[in-house]
């Protein structure tokens, strides 16, 4: 799934809280958190334990498990997949785990005809073909490769006339009714980027298109980032970038069986009645494949906005292009295979940390998945050696490798589903990885997890630049002049969609973060078959080194986990977090108000038409309905609960005197902490999609993987449903609330000591 945004993790906090969060008000304004050694862990002996795990991890072992397990097409329903799962299934027993693969029984199409052909102005057939490349060992492989092509597109075969219509997301065809153009009957051609792909199919099939073709630009995956692959990481003309087109925001997973698991003799309902699978055709294609059709079309010139990289005048259509789409699918059950070893816990054996990375690709999948899955099962190794020694860790661990993540987070998430009740009981985090690369350290999660992670990357550092994974950040930071430079903990981003988190995060409320390394690894290899061994030893983690870093951040957050008496939740930076959330909705809401005055004062003033280019078509837009006054102050109310909460619990742990609790009392305090995040979900959901029950982040319903923060309140106003924003408003405020009780509760505790 996902990507492409590795390199961009730690500057994607701008993207969620453009706002000041409130200032916080304590009695004690220079109060200072305190650490989890402080707190909780013994720093001489806990430092003693991850000296000995950096110890034990060999690149080595990266790099020949990677040349092996990416050696052959591994997607989900092939050999090779079951021959991975299996593989890493061999090593967990070995390294001392119980070992084990679970196995569900998930619909995934395959393509039986693929076909794109221009008709008119002059017929022309398109190449749909990656070639074979000299200089790339596995890219001659034919056997078992799954084509260029988009999972779970509906079958169909159609005739029509071509649209460009951008990022093919709802604000370009905004701009396209303005232009007087309707892509009704028509057959749209996009880009990809701008949003999640299966949101431009989706958003097609609204505006009435019957078949949609994306591509890669080269401005945003091509020659314009740089050399092409061979001579450089970048996307070749005829690199297509496969994936699936799965509605993911209503929900991920198996689209036979929402919100249970796909086991052998599950109930199915019928493919006709699955929300999820896309009502058009929908293909990729590459630029080159690309390139005559958009020489061909004529029409409006695009806005200078839109155009791309190629060497033409990029027109919008209709006509003179038309194109026949011809696509038809095997449907069909195929096994996934996820690999999982246990490791169970001498003190806390009923409480679970679990560490996943998915193993299925959609060719060789060197960089996504296998990167990650090969660091993780390092990891994993070298924690096995410590237990050689005799230690033992306290809490359960279990690593997990996913399959069938690609075609929709399938295996996660039936294995989510299937474990729902025992998972919300037991495990006390969830911890991502997805492939990695070279650069700098990107984190996304949980909020309450914030502190933990900053305290980690301290410890850790770049393997390159000898400073601390955390410092290397700070100074990108500073870079760029963000404001958030300075902050004792530097933010992580919050979780949308994407990979295999979500299902753990969005769905059965597990405090969860998504890890791994980027901003100079190039990409172009992304879902092609150009992402091998070859081209990741070339222009990505050559040494992996990143990747044994990635152990090494992984090792101690599970390490410490493992190890703390006191879970390491901490509440003020979930604050500030949520606290720049509100602030970020109030100002969209007075944004919304602001934007629906002025064109409505345009439009009385009649400025559109006078100000309008008669030699173009350029329509007024739409009157837009007046929008209301919201009344915040539940949620004001909530947030100002949550913060004084969040204050006294610190508090509290400030006054902590290592080993003046009862190992009872402890117990009592980690249930509670570890249920903070499940007390942000509604049962009932969110509107359209009841699968989605946090209610502080989900992936935006027109962005895919993008996160909406506060989503109830947020979608409300961006797609003008003031009544669904003035319910989630108190929603919100009830979720905060049982926050508050939860943490009062944990502080309650500490207090009496």
């Amino acid at each position: 799934m996902k990507k492409h945004f590795f390199g961009l993790l730690i500057l994607i906090i701008s993207l969620y809280g453009c706002g000041q969060a409130p200032a916080i008000e304590t009695n004690d304004p220079k109060i200072n958190q305190v650490s989890t050694f402080d707190v909780s862990l013994d720093r001489e002996t806990q430092n003693q334990l991850e000296s000995q795990f950096d110890k034990s991890l060999n690149p080595q072992n990266l790099d020949d498990w990677m040349k092996h397990m990416s050696s052959k097409p591994h997607n989900v329903g092939s050999p090779w997949s079951k021959q991975n799962a299996e593989f890493a299934a061999e090593k967990f027993k070995s390294w001392g785990y119980e070992a084990t693969i679970e196995t569900f029984e998930v619909m995934v199409p395959f393509p039986k005809i693929r076909k794109l052909e221009m008709v008119a102005p002059k017929r022309m057939s398109l190449q749909l073909k990656e070639p074979a490349l000299k200089e790339d060992a596995t890219s001659s492989i034919t056997k078992d490769v799954l084509p260029g092509y988009n999972a779970f597109s509906a079958d169909g075969n159609v005739t029509a006339e071509l649209v460009f219509v951008n990022y093919g997301i709802p604000a370009d065809y905004e701009e396209l009714a303005r232009m007087g153009i309707d892509v009704k009957g028509k057959i749209v051609l996009a880009k990809y980027g701008g949003s999640w792909r299966g949101i431009k199919p989706k958003v097609a099939y609204e505006q009435g298109a019957i078949g949609c073709i994306m591509y890669s630009d080269p401005k945003d995956d091509g020659y314009f980032q740089g050399d092409v692959y061979p001579k450089g990481p970048y996307r070749m003309e005829h690199g297509v970038q496969r994936g699936s087109v799965l509605d993911m925001p209503m929900y991920p997973g198996d689209p036979l069986t929402p919100g249970y698991g796909a086991t052998k003799d599950a109930e199915r309902i019928d493919i006709d009645d699955a929300p999820t699978i896309m009502k058009i055709p929908v293909m990729p294609i590459s630029y080159g494949d690309a390139l005559p059709l958009l020489k061909a079309l004529e029409g409006p010139v695009a806005p200078s906005s839109w155009r791309g990289g190629l060497p033409v005048t990029y027109h919008i259509g209709p006509g003179p292009v038309k194109v026949n789409l011809h696509l038809e699918f095997e449907w069909k059950l195929r096994t996934a295979y996820n690999p999982i070893g246990k490791l169970t816990g001498s003190v806390y054996p009923y409480e679970w940390i679990m560490r996943g990375n998915h193993h299925d690709g959609w060719a060789q999948g060197a960089a996504d998945p296998i990167s990650g899955m090969v660091s993780l099962m390092e990891e994993a190794r070298a924690i096995g050696e410590l237990v050689k020694t005799g230690w033992r860790p306290k809490r359960t661990l279990i690593y997990a490798g996913w399959d069938a993540e690609e075609p929709g987070l399938l295996g996660s998430t039936e294995w989510v589903e299937t474990h729902r009740e025992e998972i919300q009981e037991k495990m006390i985090a969830y911890i991502n990885t997805d492939g990695t690369g070279v650069g700098f350290l990107g984190v996304g999660g949980s909020h309450a997890l914030e502190k933990f992670v900053n305290e980690v990357a301290k410890d850790v550092k770049d393997p390159i630049k000898d400073v601390s994974l955390q410092d290397r950040n700070r100074a990108r930071l500073r870079i760029s002049g963000s404001q958030d430079a300075e902050r004792e903990d530097l933010r992580i981003y919050p979780l949308g969609a994407g990979s295999d988190y979500t299902p753990y995060v969005h769905h059965a409320g597990i405090p969860s973060l998504n890890i791994g390394f980027g901003g100079e690894s190039g990409g172009g290899s992304y879902h092609s078959i150009y992402d091998s061994y070859d081209h990741y030893k070339r222009f990505s983690d050559k040494d992996f080194i990143y990747g044994v870093t990635l152990s090494k951040v992984n090792g101690r957050l599970v390490l410490r986990l493992s190890e703390s008496d006191i879970l390491p939740f901490r509440f003020v930076n979930m604050v500030d977090n949520i606290g720049t959330f509100i602030e970020s909705n109030k100002m969209l809401a007075n944004q919304v108000r602001k934007e629906t005055k002025i064109r409505n004062k345009l439009l009385d003033q009649n400025a559109f038409s006078i100000a309008g280019n008669p030699k173009k078509t350029y329509l007024p837009p739409k009157r837009l309905d007046a929008v209301p006054e919201f009344n915040f102050d539940p949620l004001d109310a909530a947030f100002s609960k949550l913060r004084s909460s969040a204050w006294d619990y610190e508090k509290a742990l400030g006054k902590l005197k290592k080993g003046s609790l009862s190992a009872e009392k402890k117990a009592q305090i980690n249930a509670l902490l570890k249920n903070v995040e499940q007390a942000m979900l509604r049962e009932e959901g969110l509107p359209r999609r009841d699968w989605f029950k946090h209610m502080i982040y989900a992936p935006g319903f027109y962005t895919g993987y993008g996160v909406k923060t506060l989503p109830g309140i947020r979608e409300g106003l961006e797609q003008r449903r003031w009544d669904e924003v003035n319910f989630f408003i108190d929603e919100v405020a009830k979720a905060l609330y049982r926050a508050s009780e939860r943490i009062d509760k944990a502080t309650k505790i500490l207090n009496e000591g």
